[in-house]
């Protein structure tokens, strides 16, 4: 063969190769090729299963007709099922023009056929489920006939739980907290009226049965009126289900009303580098019970512990050290509670001129100072971190006008004109000075970032402190803090009186309002 011919049989041999190539990839792609060879699969699946449910229920509908016409649900089977062929049916012309774009095998259908496949997949599996339920449906009356004396002494036992259920101490805490608090009076009365209402209902119904439950227990179907009966079971397991969860959601209501709680985050700390990095809160819990709402008897208990958290919630309050996150007053529902940052203890002050349950305005030298009352200088204490000072009342009626305006209240230092609560007060520096994160310099990428021994400089730190030649290292508490001591034991994540549930606050101007 001559060199000229190899070079024509060379060109042609590129230009199949070339061609070929091209054929290959304008064709769909084998992935949805494959998806469109499961969906019709699945499909005539589905048709096997409809037609199933179908026959199924027929047949149950023929052979227990008495008991079908006297249930309501079942006068909707036929919709529901021809609703399902009709949907299924709807399936099947996607799956025809999946066939037709398979055999057309063009690449450029390839968006066509997915959204195809998505919209057959989900309009389907909506039929068989469809069918599915009415299939259960009747399924489920056929076997509660077939076994009436069983179902019978269900309701027996659901009437007698709800019958055992003693509303007395729910309802005499509901109505000593609305007497306490009156605005909780018309929800905590529906609360109990429902109560009562589940025991009164059901009493109605386990009379007006009393015959059909009389022949269901001899298997006597002929005198059993099938629709009254059953809808009496229903109603009878769900009032026995519901009424003791009410009955305990109703004490634990008219218990709330009588407890304040703040969060108060009194430390934070971040451990490991880069995607291992972890976030912890210290989050000291303060809760005050009180005997009524007067505020006599107040006893104030702590409980502290370490929350891991994410880093978006971590850097949300990462400027509200020392501040109280969250607060619930009395008078109010846990979910009624205040997630905007304050300083600690504020929300416990009355006007200026007023006095609460909690303190008093005393004059000093012309201005008018806050004071607690000596039977709630613990809680003070446990919000202040053992740090309280008088507040006067300009400085409350700065608080009380952000407040009002939705705003969050920093204060304002006189003296060096700085925030004086959260991370960057001076207030704090002075309060929280012993905490781990302000013994580790605070936040390495925060504007609120300080040196180590970040309260050096702060007219609170100690004298050691303030000598650039003592040793500033980061110190544990306790004993053993020397360098070479063992490390403490693992932190203790002891259930707080209430779960925390970190807020997640915005700069200054966040809402006031309360969760929803």
């Amino acid at each position: 063969m001559t060199k000229s011919s190899l070079r024509v049989l060379a060109v042609l041999l590129t230009v199949g190769i070339i061609i070929v190539l091209f054929a290959g990839l304008d064709s769909l792609p084998g992935a949805v090729k494959t998806q469109i060879a499961a969906e019709r699969k699945a499909f005539t699946a589905a048709q096997s299963q409809l037609q199933s449910a179908q026959a199924e229920v027929s047949r149950n509908l023929a052979g227990e007709s008495d008991l079908f016409r006297a249930l309501p649900s079942a006068r909707e089977y036929p919709d529901r099922l021809a609703r399902a062929a009709s949907s299924l049916a709807a399936a099947g012309q996607s799956i025809a023009a999946l066939d037709q774009l398979e055999k057309q095998n063009r690449r450029s259908d390839r968006t066509r056929a997915e959204t195809l496949l998505a919209q057959e997949k989900q309009v389907r599996a909506a039929a068989v489920a469809d069918a599915e339920s009415v299939r259960a449906d009747a399924a489920h009356w056929v076997d509660l006939k077939q076994h009436l004396p069983r179902e019978v002494q269900d309701m027996e036992r659901d009437y007698k739980a709800i019958h055992a259920v003693d509303l007395t101490a729910a309802a005499a805490a509901a109505q000593k907290a609305e007497a306490d608090w009156p605005e909780k009076k018309t929800d905590l009365e529906s609360r109990l009226a429902v109560a009562r209402g589940i025991q009164t209902h059901s009493e109605e119904l386990w009379q007006s049965t009393t015959e059909s439950r009389r022949a269901a227990a001899a298997n006597d179907p002929a005198k059993v009126d099938f629709g009254t009966l059953f809808a009496a079971a229903d109603t009878l397991k769900t009032g026995a289900a519901d009424l003791p969860r009410q009955t305990q959601q109703l004490k634990t209501l008219s218990g709330q009303l009588y407890v304040s709680w703040d969060k108060v985050l009194v430390d934070m700390e971040t451990r490991g580098t880069g995607t291992a990095r972890q976030y912890d809160q210290k989050i000291k819990t303060v809760s005050t019970t009180v005997a009524d709402a007067t505020g006599k008897g107040g006893a104030a208990t702590s409980d502290e512990k370490w929350v891991d958290v994410s880093k978006a919630q971590y850097q949300a309050m990462e400027k509200d050290l020392g501040m109280a996150v969250e607060h619930k007053p009395a008078g109010k529902y846990d979910t009624e509670s205040e997630r905007v940052a304050q300083p600690a203890g504020f929300a416990y002050m009355a006007p200026p001129g007023q006095s609460n349950q909690y303190g008093r305005w005393e004059q000093n030298n012309g201005t008018s100072f806050w004071v607690f009352y000596g039977q709630y200088a613990l809680m003070r204490d446990l919000l202040f971190n053992h740090s309280y000072r008088p507040l006067d009342y300009r400085e409350y009626h700065d608080y009380y006008t952000y407040r009002q305006r939705n705003e969050t209240y920093y204060g304002r230092d006189s003296a060096t004109q700085a925030p004086k609560y959260g991370t960057a007060g001076t207030a704090t520096q002075e309060h929280y000075s012993g905490s781990t994160f302000a013994k580790s310099g605070g936040f390495n990428d925060s504007k609120y970032a300080s040196k180590p021994g970040g309260y050096r400089d702060s007219k609170f730190a100690t004298p050691g402190a303030r000598d650039p030649n003592a040793d500033h290292s980061p110190r544990k508490f306790g004993s053993g803090s020397s360098p070479n001591a063992a490390p403490p034991p693992s932190r203790s994540y002891r259930p707080a009186p209430t779960p925390y549930r970190p807020s997640m606050p915005r700069s200054p101007g966040r809402s006031f309002g309360r969760r929803r």
